[in-house]
């Protein structure tokens, strides 16, 4: 048990619905556990009633820490069945733990999220319900970038203009990897074979019904 954690104990209903989130972790001892609290504290109130809650796995992609973050993550696994732990010899970049977090997912639907909260938990309800009612991806967009840099707002808006003047297929603006896939798109994106990894432009790539929410991101 990890002091200031609650763990859900109840059993497991195989009708509910499993929802992985993916979360690729860099050197971050101290956010993993405020991470787990968080998720915890929106599933209680989002979903009061047990019966309704979607299953959890959170699987920790530990991309080369070199700080105590594996360390913590073990304590995790040991005390909350629903924390897993993937942990790469040395540190290969974000592109890389996010497909190591897809091909270790087991869920309905996959959501990748960063650990500091900067993706808000509270928007995982309305993904999950607009994937229940049969959207296979949920894009989540920044609709307000206002606390950003001049030179982060302008970087951004050239990087998409410049890319979606060559791409076949324009990828989608002022979104990241938070969002929510689909079995089936996630199966489509564990298919391709690319080793060095453009995220952004493979999820936009492979198509499927999606709709997209907007949030202002803390």
């Amino acid at each position: 048990m990890i002091e200031g954690l609650t763990f859900e104990a109840a059993p497991e209903a195989v009708t509910r619905p499993l929802v992985s989130l993916i979360v690729p972790v860099l050197n971050e001892q101290d956010a993993v556990i405020p991470f787990v609290q968080a998720i915890d504290g929106m599933v209680q109130s989002q979903w009061p009633v047990l019966e309704d809650r979607p299953r959890l796995e959170i699987i920790f992609v530990d991309d080369g820490s070199t700080d105590a973050t594996a360390a913590v993550l073990r304590g995790l696994c040991a005390g909350d069945k629903r924390v897993k732990l993937v942990q790469l010899s040395r540190n290969f970049g974000k592109e890389a733990a996010l497909s190591a977090g897809l091909k270790a997912s087991r869920g309905d639907a996959v959501v990748p999220m960063d650990v500091d909260l900067q993706d808000p938990p509270e928007l995982l309800r309305p993904m999950i319900d607009r994937w229940q009612s049969g959207v296979q991806v949920v894009n989540a967009r920044r609709c307000d970038r206002s606390s950003d840099t001049m030179f982060k707002r302008s970087s951004a808006q050239l990087f998409y203009k410049a890319i979606n003047s060559l791409a076949d297929h324009p990828i989608a603006e002022d979104v990241g990897d938070f969002r929510l896939f689909d079995r089936a798109a996630v199966d489509a994106l564990n298919q391709m074979t690319e080793h060095s990894r453009f995220n952004k432009g493979l999820l936009s790539w492979i198509g499927f019904r999606t709709e997209t929410l907007d949030y202002v991101r803390p």
